[in-house]
């Protein structure tokens, strides 16, 4: 198993009581709520974990693209990459990852990711994202355009990085007479594509199919909507004529390591009820407006992750999320057992710990960090993770 610290940078200074009185954490919280200078510390605080996640020996680190929100505070995660990129040795850089319908050039992704590809001498992974619905009110594209859009500009940035340029490209969302970027990924033939999913049926198709067989990582789900689509994944793969490997099967889920079980409970807690209870709250139509999913997507959505993004008067406490496996919370034996059981039954092969979260102060972050590195890791060190 590969194991990757992901971070989601939040506002962790976020003033709980006033952001109460707005419908979401998302778009319409207003940002006179936010304190650069805090801000600055926390963007520094936050770089610092993703290196020291190198330091301790994590195979990748992990950033990720929103906008608008005190949820994350990426919304350039290009930019973020590019400082890790040169304070950073051996873990693989992440993004996952840019919204590509949101883009009015996707030649920019193509041109970020190449340098990045460069700078780190291929360790970047590149992520590819439709963005979730709070994210086209955010910017106004038109949600019904969303996989459209995304699977364009997918071709189009592939083709950059494959085919020998200047060469036109002629879409229906994108038009450039010239594609011809340098510098050129450092990675043959470009870097690896990986696909974050909440388990979409189209976007599991898609990346399963075997042109492309893309990992694609699980996140924020229970444990059985993860063993599912994951499942789901592998019967796509097989259809296709070949079998997925545990390098195409990832999980991000939040994870914390104390001493004891009880001492990791308490200190976990009022953190994790903050990311899901304060930080995720938004309306459904701002989640999932008209038009963003199928209908077929949408009604498996609903159904397989009621309760995990709270509305504005729905909480979530850690009791269910530890029933549900939303999160694994304990102490090193706990988290080993669950991560061990959950390999057995699924066999994913990238787990993607989120182990900052909500408002989780830094001292807790990196013990739980030493604590799962120091005896969780070394026990899945046995298998070896296909690479893709």
């Amino acid at each position: 198993m590969q194991f990757f610290f992901f971070h989601l940078m939040p506002y962790a200074d976020l003033d709980l009581e006033t952001a109460a009185q707005y419908r979401s954490a998302w778009t319409v919280l207003p940002n006179s709520l936010y304190d650069p200078v805090k801000g600055a510390d926390l963007y520094n605080r936050y770089l610092d974990e993703l290196e020291y996640a190198d330091t301790l020996g994590f195979d990748g680190i992990c950033v990720n693209e929103h906008h608008q929100t005190a949820y994350g505070l990426m919304p350039a995660p290009n930019v973020l990459a590019g400082a890790l990129s040169r304070r950073t040795s051996k873990a693989k850089i992440a993004v996952l990852g840019r919204a590509l319908p949101l883009l009015n050039n996707p030649l920019t992704v193509a041109e970020e990711y190449a340098i990045l590809d460069n700078i780190t001498r291929g360790r970047l992974i590149a992520g590819f994202v439709r963005g979730i619905g709070a994210e086209y009110h955010a910017s106004s594209v038109d949600p019904t355009e969303s996989r459209d859009r995304f699977n364009e500009a997918h071709d189009m940035i592939v083709r950059a990085w494959t085919e020998p340029g200047p060469f036109a490209f002629a879409g229906k969302y994108y038009k450039l007479p010239y594609v011809n970027p340098w510098p050129r990924p450092y990675q043959k033939p470009h870097p690896p594509i990986w696909i974050p999913t909440q388990g979409s049926p189209e976007t599991m198709v898609w990346a399963s199919a075997p042109e492309r067989r893309y990992p694609i990582c699980i996140t924020f789900s229970p444990g059985a909507v993860v063993k599912q689509n994951l499942g789901i994944y592998r019967e796509y793969a097989e259809k296709s004529g070949y079998t997925a490997t545990p390098g195409q099967l990832g999980w991000a889920m939040p994870i914390y390591v104390a001493e004891t079980d009880e001492i990791a409970r308490r200190e976990a807690k009022p953190h994790l009820e903050v990311l899901f209870n304060n930080l995720l709250r938004m309306p459904p139509e701002m989640l999932l407006p008209p038009g963003h999913t199928s209908a077929a997507a949408y009604k498996k959505f609903i159904e397989q992750r009621r309760g995990v993004t709270t509305g504005v008067s729905t909480r979530l406490t850690l009791e269910t999320m530890l029933d549900r496996d939303i999160a694994i919370v304990g102490s090193p034996a706990t988290v080993r057992d669950k991560l061990a059981a959950y390999e057995s039954e699924t066999s994913f092969g990238n787990c993607l710990a989120l182990m900052q979260f909500g408002t989780l102060p830094a001292d807790k972050t990196r013990a739980s960090m030493e604590l799962f590195a120091a005896k969780v890791m070394p026990s899945f060190r046995t298998a070896t993770v296909a690479a893709m």
